[in-house]
């Protein structure tokens, strides 16, 4: 199996040579390049069923590396497993026009957070106009396609309901599988949005962008198009709510398994094409170009691309559900996923061994435990 790491050791000093790059994309392509190899250091580990001691290399952690995601979506599931509510619960996705592109491309930091920010806040804005309630809202951003071109988007799941506005009463939807109207949600995101980026460019947030790219002029003709938002069916209860989360949560632009071959500098993968009935499709591309892609969507270093909005809000989250459960009528939460199992293969005798061996040692040089984890989907 070919792995993104064996692609950016293979032409990551060849790109750093020829491309420019960010602080941040450099120090993704060194922290795959090195992932699971001697130079992260190893560990010692025994198999529980032939007994044979082995080495184990540690993972680098980084957000981006399609390896090293599965424990962290795993402990963030934990945590939103109990703040789970008894109601449906609805997906909403934003998407924006392509024109705003460069913008995300040059500026991404305040294009992303205004993105999250107009996708959230629209939901609250109309719910309360349309339900009179005060929603919650989970937002995550998503910045790829299925061929690993720029594609900003972001993905909401919101709880059927909210709190009427002294806080006292909790309002349900009013239909099981609608939640509010469309149209009104894509010209309030549209407007927030715009507003957002036209208060960043009169501060001077943009002056990154090239000279002929024109932020107003880009920002007017977004403002004239037609924008997408999209509103899915409700799920079927936490059950389903938890499998979308695992799935959309701590995902990166392209696993492993979607990566065929990479022989002759070219790099073979599958993607779903959307705009063509879903049908998937194989595409083979320059590994430098496959790397330019996978780069554009490297987020700046600690920027929180899972937000929440109205009454899921973190200073408040824990007394907001528990007091939602309370005048829901349903007060204990539900735990409905088993355990993620970690899987190890035993080089020796092929054995999938589940967890942690209690008797492995620790890197001399280290006292970090080590991480094994399942690639990320």
């Amino acid at each position: 199996m070919v792995h993104l790491g064996d692609i950016v050791r293979a032409v990551r000093e060849a790109y750093l040579a020829q491309r420019a790059t960010t602080p941040f994309q450099r120090k993704a392509l060194r922290s795959i390049g090195r992932c699971r190899t001697e130079e992260m250091g190893s560990v010692g580990t025994r198999c529980e069923r032939c007994r044979r001691k082995h080495l184990l290399f540690r993972s680098c952690q980084n957000r981006h590396c399609p390896r090293c995601q599965a424990a962290a979506r795993e402990a963030w599931l934990q945590a939103r497993e109990r703040e789970l509510l008894p109601v449906p619960y609805f997906h909403v996705v934003f998407t924006v026009p392509e024109i705003l592109n460069p913008i995300a491309l040059y500026c991404p930091e305040v294009f992303y957070a205004a993105l999250l920010s107009a996708a959230g806040n629209a939901l609250l804005d109309v719910g309360m106009s349309k339900m009179q309630a005060r929603l919650g809202v989970l937002t995550i951003l998503h910045t790829w396609g299925q061929n690993l071109m720029l594609h900003p988007h972001a993905h909401c799941v919101v709880p059927g309901g909210g709190f009427s506005p002294d806080g006292k009463r909790w309002i349900g939807v009013r239909k099981a599988r609608y939640l509010l109207p469309v149209n009104v949600l894509r010209a309030r995101f549209r407007t927030l949005l715009c507003q957002a980026l036209r208060k960043a460019a009169e501060s001077g947030d943009l002056a990154r962008l090239p000279a002929d790219v024109l932020p107003h002029v880009t920002i007017e003709g977004a403002a004239a198009q037609r924008w997408v938002v999209y509103a899915k069916p409700p799920f079927g209860g936490p059950r389903q709510v938890l499998e979308y989360l695992s799935r959309y949560t701590h995902r990166v632009a392209i696993s492993n398994r979607r990566i065929v071959s990479f022989t002759g500098g070219k790099v073979t993968f599958v993607w779903r094409d959307y705009r063509d009935g879903n049908r998937m499709k194989v595409s083979t591309i320059e590994a430098m170009e496959f790397v330019r892609r996978f780069l554009l969507h490297v987020l700046p270093d600690r920027f929180v691309r899972i937000r929440y909005f109205g009454f899921l809000t973190n200073a408040r989250r824990g007394r907001n559900v528990e007091w939602a459960r309370q005048l829901i009528g349903h007060a204990e939460p539900d735990i409905v996923r088993e355990r993620l199992k970690f899987r190890v293969l035993c080089p020796e005798c092929m054995a999938i061994v589940y967890g942690r061996n209690p008797d492995q040692s620790r890197d001399p040089h280290t006292d970090r435990p080590p991480p094994l984890i399942e690639d990320a989907a």
